[in-house]
């Protein structure tokens, strides 16, 4: 862009254009009428982990020579994206003419089927050179081939081409020749058959007089079972399952794992492992056991705090032992196809955690040879330490199998939807999947959130955030081979701050989060992408969208399908009179709920308890009077909404909480009023529970992610006496009248569940 006086650019301007070409924002929006610039370091540093030097106005000149040679050169962009039904992709339409396309189409077989059939990726194959079986219909001209103006308008070949990630080849008739992904995905994501409602639980929480001192996935089994066919329920959601950074003490958020992929091996019901009845030395497990009845006595009877560390003492030792067992014929089978449908990303996994046995956690501080997955020297300690490698591929294969378990127990139940699974939003630095993936992570940039109007100071999560221009380079393969993976045991998937497919705020390390900046991704590729895995699953999708969500992307995410977040303190008319949402006008395409693992449960929201609880741990940020008058004013409007809908019974005299039972179930029966399409139950308040499972803010202040569940009176509950419990059967009374329709029609040829619509 050159200046009315044809001066140069300003280098501010210089800088703000290469930035654009980058999807890097030189400025964010937290309000329609504010505008707030980003410091030009926090855009430099965004730039340099992108590989672009721009310290300078020299470099920014250089660097924006290259882009721009680079944009001229490249006839298609990195990702092509096909909605089926909808016109063939615009980017075909703009080759020159005369413009030659090849297309390679990935395999169906082996694709979208459980990965323990044993197929190897198609594009694995083509990588080195194989080409996929059958030719694409192109009318005339070389097979495969097709003359690019006859693409868009005579041809329909890309209506043609099977789901899928396909390769694409254009060559223009000056020379330019460009590789690309063409991403052919259905136009929407399946959704709910009808309307469920479920239970929303951590699991470690859920703690059963069989459990090891914190919830298994026996557990969850076993409570989806009761749910499913005894109270009607749709879903169970669970908290992210993700393998946690090994070490004491282990980081306890499950927000914060080392592996997105693969799943933690702390979970494992032990007995519930087929080789535990054939181990041998009955005696050490023995031990084991007792031990395990020990942690779980002290957390259920006498108020200790989940200890994961010590649970996982206990099962690694156990499963060292159960390890040692041969595996049957059938069992050898599927092992065999589990490791072979994995390939080199659970290698990888497996020795990370076999090094970090040897190196400690931080695969920074490892020797210098064996920080790269791919050096010499991590191919002699694979080798080396082929055992652990062998023992951590195992724990992954066996917990697999009991997330698989869980998901079957659900739909046999009865269950529409089944396990709700949790995708966080990135991974820890120190963590496996940072080892193995350096090549997609944005090396000095950490995931997190500008200041908005619940946190002046902004957030850093710690989590490296992927490069958006590798993901593109790969065909987004990490981004699907995770969501392949997850896809494997779920029902469905809530995908924590979803805002994340559309943009990320970097934040450079050692700087404020207030001095970060968005950095865009390929928003139409990443939905693409999970509308074609989700549905080679049929599963549905649910965004975590609550706070600040840029213009426009809550109408993307309902346009494909992916259902959105609601939760009732938060839904008021914020562009009208402020005051609470009434049901008819809230959102269908939603998970409706009253409260989240983040937010203080009902009972101490309609109490007030949960001002106390943030002014004894020095947290509010203004006086406890004015906290708890404003909090009071607030749970007042929303139960003078429920008594005038006739929600609510009680004495027009009786102040909030003077009934927590029955405002509890009020606020349920106006969940049930709105046309949500999920409804979602916090488990901990079906027996009255007051403290929240995290509280924002706190570190060792108080104990997030590591309280059973309990009563009002802080007493916890076991799952035995849980789905006994009469507070629970009448709160989930209210849904009676919406339980769990008949289960989703299967595909009897597909280990993993497929929508039959």
């Amino acid at each position: 862009m050159t200046a009315a006086n044809d001066e140069p650019p300003a280098p501010a301007q210089e800088l703000a254009r290469l930035a654009e070409l980058y999807g890097v924002a030189t400025s964010y929006s937290p309000a329609p009428d504010r505008t707030v610039p980003v410091p030009d370091s926090a855009v430099v540093a965004a730039l340099a982990a992108l590989g672009v030097e721009a310290a300078g106005p020299d470099a920014v000149r250089a660097a924006l020579a290259v882009r721009d040679r680079e944009l001229r050169e490249r006839l298609l962009p990195p990702t092509v994206v096909h909605w089926t039904g909808a016109p063939p992709p615009a980017a075909l339409a703009a080759l020159p003419a005369g413009t030659r396309l090849t297309v390679e189409t990935e395999r169906e077989q082996g694709h979208g089927q459980d990965p323990d059939h044993g197929g190897r990726r198609a594009g694995e194959r083509r990588e080195r050179g194989e080409r996929d079986g059958g030719e694409v219909p192109t009318g005339d001209g070389d097979p495969g081939e097709v003359p690019t103006g006859r693409w868009a308008r005579e041809w329909d070949g890309v209506a043609e081409l099977p789901l899928g990630v396909h390769r694409l080849t254009a060559v223009a008739p000056d020379g330019r020749s460009t590789r690309a992904h063409l991403v052919v995905a259905p136009d929407r994501l399946p959704t709910p058959a009808g309307r469920s409602y479920g239970l929303l639980v951590q699991l470690y929480s859920l703690l059963s007089r069989r459990s090891w001192g914190m919830g298994d996935l026996g557990d969850l089994a076993e409570l989806a079972g009761w749910a499913g066919r005894t109270v009607g329920a749709g879903f169970v959601q669970v908290n992210p399952l993700h393998a946690a950074v090994p070490g004491a003490p282990t980081d306890p958020s499950p927000y914060r794992p080392s592996s997105r992929r693969f799943p933690d091996p702390v979970h494992l019901r032990i007995e519930d492992v087929p080789e535990y009845a054939h181990t041998e030395d009955r005696e050490r497990l023995g031990g084991l056991l007792e031990r395990a009845a020990r942690l779980r006595t002290a957390v259920l009877d006498k108020g200790a705090l989940i200890d994961r560390d010590a649970v996982w003492e206990l099962k690694r030792e156990a499963l060292e032992a159960v390890a040692a067992v041969p595996l049957g014929p059938g069992r050898q089978a599927a092992y065999d196809a589990f490791r072979a449908a994995h390939g080199q990303a659970l290698e990888d996994h497996a020795t990370w955690y076999a090094l970090a046995e040897v190196h400690g956690p931080d695969w920074h501080a490892w020797p210098d040879g064996l920080r790269a997955p791919r050096s010499a020297a991590t191919a002699r300690a694979r080798t080396e330490l082929a055992d652990r490698v062998a023992f951590h591929t195992r724990l992954a294969w066996l917990t697999d199998g009991q997330l698989r378990t869980a998901q079957r127990v659900a739909s046999e139940a009865g269950m529409p939807v089944g396990i709700v699974h949790d995708l966080a939003v990135g991974v820890h630095p120190q963590g496996a999947d940072a080892w193995a993936q350096q090549d997609v992570f944005a090396a000095g940039m950490s995931v997190g959130a500008p200041p908005d109007a619940f946190n002046a100071r902004g957030q850093d999560w710690g989590l490296p955030p992927w490069r958006p221009d590798r993901l593109a380079a790969t065909g987004h393969a990490p981004y699907r081979d995770l969501l392949r993976a997850l896809f494997r045991y779920a029902g469905a998937l809530r995908i924590d701050h979803v805002m994340g497919l559309f943009r990320l705020w970097w934040v450079p390390r050692g700087s404020a989060p207030t001095e970060g900046t968005y950095v865009r991704y390929d928003a139409d590729a990443m939905l693409a992408i999970l509308a074609l895995e989700a549905t080679r699953a049929g599963a549905v999708v649910i965004g975590e969208d609550l706070g600040t969500v840029e213009p426009g992307v809550r109408e993307s995410l309902q346009r494909r399908g992916v259902l959105g977040t609601s939760v009732l303190w938060f839904e008021r008319d914020w562009e009208g009179d402020g005051r609470p949402l009434p049901p008819e006008r809230w959102r269908a395409d939603c998970l409706a709920t009253a409260t989240t693992h983040d937010l203080p449960p009902t009972a101490a929201r309609l109490t007030g308890d949960h001002v106390g609880l943030r002014d004894r741990l020095g947290l509010l940020t203004r006086s406890a009077a004015e906290e708890r008058t404003e909090a009071a004013s607030d749970t007042a409007e929303w139960l003078a909404l429920l008594g005038s809908l006739g929600l609510l019974d009680r004495p027009a005299a009786g102040p909030p909480g003077s009934d927590e039972e029955e405002e509890i179930r009020a606020v349920h029966r106006f969940l049930l009023r709105t046309p949500a399409r999920l409804i979602g139950v916090w488990l901990p308040d079906g027996v009255g529970d007051r403290r929240p499972q995290n509280l924002p803010g706190t570190w060792d202040q108080y104990p997030n992610w590591r309280l059973p569940i309990a009563d009002g009176a802080g007493r916890p509950v076991p799952l035995e006496e849980l789905t006994a419990a009469p507070r629970l059967r009448a709160l989930l009374e209210v849904y009676a009248q919406i339980g769990s329709g008949p289960p989703l029609l299967r595909d009897p040829g597909r280990a993993t569940d497929r929508v039959i619509r």
